[in-house]
């Protein structure tokens, strides 16, 4: 992977070499260390299916000043170009601890989204060491329920054959909560989403539709998570509904819930306040933790679960 090579007004942009089926380009954005600030923490933002970094762009905007803040676009969506594979979950979360390794952000504080929640627990499981905080929104550590692993994979199909466009109107209904979809809000909101699904590759959005659809637990693995960890959920959510959270909160061994209220599946985009208040509040607490705190996932002196 190499270093960023291209520039947006405030924003770093590159390609890299991800790890998994082959190498493939894997677009990011990347604000960069905050001026004067070159060892700050760095947030690292995974979408969620359908979606691109573009997502996180409000909270983006309110932690830049105090945080490096890193954007991955996940095969096939975003600005990433489909593959012929590596769609699955553990292939992603390759790709993301080849990305974090190259830009040298020393642990990271993961923050995810739906399939974004489902690498950032892969890669807080398996690589606890490069994992300061966990933020998961709309999440679950399990596989989908066979009914709506079923939905996923209709899309996925429709989507392969002639693209998004016809199954537009459901996806939006999963995606975002019946309270955002009737506020004369939306309006901008899904007009930006609608053009981005457009401009889509369909190839790409479909096998990313069916990793999700087909993607296992990984219940067993979150004994291992030694991060803290923030569960935010949409009180509106049908997609993850919020005993889907409670849940997964109650089997990390040290998670906190927030129920986000008027927000669905998309609770960056539909509350951005509420979530860019709760997520740095959270960042804060961790990062002031003093040394030696038996909760600090990273002091040596730290007891083992």
């Amino acid at each position: 992977m190499t270093a960023p090579d291209g520039h947006l007004p405030g924003t770093l942009t590159g390609t890299g070499s991800a790890t998994g089926t082959a190498p493939v380009p894997l677009a990011y954005t990347d604000t960069g260390p905050p001026p004067g600030r070159p060892h700050a923490p760095t947030v690292v933002l995974g979408h969620g299916l359908l979606f691109g970094g573009w997502m996180f762009r409000p909270q983006t905007e309110a932690l830049r000043a105090d945080y490096r803040c890193v954007s991955p676009d996940w095969r096939g969506q975003g600005d990433s170009p489909a593959t012929p594979g590596g769609y699955d979950m553990d292939t992603l979360t390759a790709d993301t601890l080849a990305l974090i390794t190259a830009l040298d952000t020393g642990p990271v504080h993961f923050v995810g989204l739906s399939m974004g929640g489902f690498v950032g627990l892969r890669l807080a499981a398996r690589h606890p060491e490069r994992v300061r905080s966990l933020t998961l929104l709309a999440t679950t550590a399990d596989g989908l329920p066979a009914h709506r692993a079923r939905l996923f994979r209709q899309f996925a199909a429709v989507t392969r054959l002639v693209g998004p466009a016809p199954v537009r109107r459901q996806a939006a209904a999963l995606a975002f909560g019946g309270s955002f979809r009737a506020s004369a809000r939306s309006g901008p909101v899904l007009a930006e989403w609608h053009q981005h699904l457009r401009r889509g590759d369909r190839v790409g959005i479909a096998r990313a539709a069916r990793a999700v659809a087909d993607h296992p637990s990984v219940a067993a693995e979150l004994p291992r998570i030694t991060a803290p960890a923030l569960v935010l959920v949409g009180a509106e959510d049908v997609s993850t509904p919020v005993d889907d959270s409670r849940r997964l909160a109650a089997r990390l061994p040290d998670a906190r819930l927030t129920v986000i209220d008027g927000a669905g599946h998309t609770p960056t985009l539909e509350q951005p306040a509420a979530v860019t208040g709760h997520l740095r509040a959270f960042l804060t607490e961790i990062d002031h933790r003093p040394a030696g705190d038996p909760c600090d996932p990273h002091d040596p002196d730290r007891p083992h679960r």
